[in-house]
């Protein structure tokens, strides 16, 4: 299960973002392109800009869902 405290500093400010349980499996960056991306180091992916409309945030929500390791999560801020 995700966690605030293990968030990567890299992903963008709100309340989408991915922790150190990533395993860069390549779905979230695979399935919603325009939100999820691979860290500029390679070794984790990262929420590159946070879904702003209500089809993004249904697409990040279905990713999220889909993510096999908890590794993505939306603290609701």
């Amino acid at each position: 299960m995700s966690d605030p405290i293990n968030r990567y500093s890299d992903n963008v400010p709100g309340p989408y973002y991915v922790d150190d349980q990533c395993i860069i499996c390549g779905l979230c960056d695979e399935l919603a392109p325009s939100i999820f991306k691979i860290s500029q180091d390679g070794d984790h992916n990262v929420v590159h800009r946070q879904p702003q409309t209500e089809s993004e945030v249904a697409l990040a929500e279905e990713v999220l869902s889909s993510c096999p390791v908890e590794a993505i999560c939306n603290d609701g801020s």
